[in-house]
């Protein structure tokens, strides 16, 4: 990819029926009622064990059943980014969600989940935004992304608070979902040397209540 060759998701785009599209409107229709239409037939099991990747795996199929088809990207759970991978033998990141441009590929909009188990534990939500995100091992070809958590106990609002004061910084409104608990913010990122990656960062903030579940011990 060449400098300026990023995908912008932060703006709509326009599928192929003409209809403008952004990646964070398929969340909220994917998690509609909390699981979507198929909560009528039945709530599906989560594992308590591994209730982040469970969560996250039921997801995302209802966040693709929410899309046409004709979006010029598509969704997908656990994808890696090869972009950002150090020499054998180490691992690519891998993303617990992300919406690949069908143009390219490589070209992702990450969306990473963590279980809060109250809205002052933010510290693992903290640092993915600023190890991952803002060092650009994340996302490294688009300027924004987004964080998605799962919180156990207590208000959304509170831990989005709590996030605000941890970060440092405001998190604004997003006027396209008016009333629901999803925020963003803007940040500046470190690229790496002889990287034209965007400097500027969108990162939007989407918190889920899951107050009927708990982790296994």
């Amino acid at each position: 990819l060449g400098c300026g060759q990023h995908f912008h998701h932060c703006s709509p785009v326009s599928t192929r029926s003409g209809h403008r599209a952004r990646p964070i409107s398929y969340r909220w229709r994917g998690v509609r009622s909390k699981w979507g239409l198929l909560q009528r037939i039945s709530e599906p099991f989560v594992d308590g064990r591994d209730l982040e990747r469970s969560i996250t795996q039921l997801l995302v199929p209802r966040i693709d059943a929410a899309m046409s088809g004709d979006e010029p990207f598509y969704v997908l759970h656990g994808p890696y980014e090869h972009e950002t991978m150090k020499a054998p033998p180490a691992q690519p990141p891998a993303y617990d969600i992300a919406f690949i441009l069908r143009a390219d590929e490589r070209v992702m909009w990450p969306v990473e989940a963590k279980i809060i188990e109250t809205p002052k534990a933010v510290a693992q939500y903290i640092r993915d935004i600023r190890q991952e995100f803002l060092t650009c091992r994340y996302a490294p070809f688009s300027s924004s992304g987004a964080m998605l958590g799962y919180l156990l106990s207590g208000a959304e609002s509170d831990a989005l608070g709590t996030i605000s004061d941890r970060l440092g910084c405001s998190l604004e409104e997003v006027f396209e979902h008016p009333g629901k608990p999803n925020r963003w913010s803007l940040h500046k990122r470190t690229v790496p040397a002889g990287k034209c990656y965007p400097v500027d960062f969108k990162c939007y903030h989407v918190i889920l209540a899951y107050q009927h579940l708990s982790r296994t011990r």
